[in-house]
């Protein structure tokens, strides 16, 4: 499979599949493609893998797309201004991503959802407890929001994050949620009570603007009918 990724920020990742090449999606997932691409829509691995990808943010059904003959291609945009980014899994590797983020991705990798190992997490993140998990062997692509920012972390080293920009990071990173200290920062500094806590070794993939923080941007300037 050979692809290109276009667009900007609203980017687009285009496929060119060979006879026999297949990839899968979210249902609804595909933008265009070519009339050799056949479809088929399941619940990839039965019913309680379907329900455990609905928890993680993905559809209860996914489309398989295969080329029947030749030469075909197929895209999957982005649903948000930001970028997407390939990731080469080898045989057994495995990314921890934000729920939404999966995009699209070779019939050899496996999607799946990933708990969060301690409870405080799960419930002060920001992003609820169940995060994706994409295993290889294969090509997947991910889409995360705004631009992304990579750190490598040596063993011991941490990084204190907004949680809303997490976006991706290898599974020797440990993921933990910190009390902000002090008052004052807790009164007004705007983060909440809560930051996440990234600890090394390993490497995390930080995005700019999380949907939830546009969102909320765009809610606090729409005027108020009722007043």
């Amino acid at each position: 499979m050979e692809y290109e990724i276009q667009g900007g920020n609203l980017p687009v990742v285009l496929c060119t599949l060979q006879a026999g090449d297949s990839m899968y999606t979210e249902s609804g997932g595909m933008s265009w493609m070519t009339t050799n691409i056949g479809m088929e829509t399941n619940m990839k691995g039965g019913l309680m893998k379907g329900l455990a990808r609905k928890l993680a943010g993905e559809s209860l059904f996914m489309t398989t797309y295969s080329c029947q003959q030749g030469q075909g291609l197929i895209s999957f945009s982005s649903s948000f201004p930001g970028e997407i980014r390939a990731i080469k899994l080898e045989d057994g590797q495995s990314l921890i991503c934000q729920k939404k983020s999966f995009l699209a991705a070779e019939g050899s990798v496996t999607l799946e959802m990933h708990f969060r190992k301690r409870l405080g997490v799960g419930l002060f993140g920001g992003e609820g407890f169940i995060l994706q998990k994409i295993t290889g062997p294969g090509m997947a692509f991910v889409e995360m929001d705004g631009s992304v920012i990579e750190y490598d972390l040596q063993a011991g080293q941490v990084l204190k994050v907004d949680t809303g920009h997490v976006a991706m990071f290898e599974p020797t990173v440990n993921f933990d949620i910190q009390m902000v200290k002090g008052f004052s920062n807790v009164l007004f500094g705007g983060e909440g009570l809560f930051l996440g806590t990234l600890t090394g070794p390993g490497k995390v993939w930080l995005q700019t603007m999380p949907f939830e923080n546009l969102a909320n941007e765009i809610i606090a300037r729409v005027p108020n009918s009722s007043s």
